[in-house]
């Protein structure tokens, strides 16, 4: 059975996670994350999870997910809700046939207005949210079974 590389990739401020407001994102940081989905996957399965402040690495990122043929979880953050330019990049992922799931650590829709919208929905083959770090295994899991 052949290997395939997973790519998680993170946007903006999630590098903070488990000092950053852990009433709302929990007390894991991403090595946590990390030793997770590691946990899980199966054994065909490599994790290479990335996270950036910056807009443009994520894109790059997207564009060496979609030259590799590797499926993509994505959790763009803030970036979410305005930046056309990863969306479109998103889009690319999709228009290769590989398939790339948003996640989210909460629930936008329970939030502040603002977070209600997605730009990245919209090209995305599913999104999984408020689950904390299970929304990332469970796009693991979908990932995973739908190979």
């Amino acid at each position: 059975m052949s290997s395939q590389t997973i790519y998680v990739l993170n946007g903006p401020n999630l590098g903070r996670l488990g000092s950053r407001e852990p009433d709302v994102y929990g007390s894991g940081d991403l090595d946590d994350l990390r030793a997770l989905l590691t946990a899980v996957a199966p054994d065909n399965i490599a994790i290479d999870l990335r996270q950036t402040n910056d807009e443009a690495e994520l894109i790059g990122w997207l564009y060496e997910a979609v030259d590799s043929g590797s499926p993509v979880i994505l959790n763009p953050a803030a970036f979410t809700h305005y930046s056309y330019a990863l969306r479109d990049a998103a889009a690319l992922v999709s228009k290769a046939g590989l398939p790339l799931i948003e996640v989210h650590i909460t629930n936008p829709h329970t939030r502040e207005v603002f977070r209600h919208t997605s730009v990245i929905s919209g090209v995305a083959t599913g999104v999984i949210a408020g689950f904390g770090f299970d929304s990332y295994r469970l796009a693991l899991a979908a990932l995973s079974f739908s190979r």
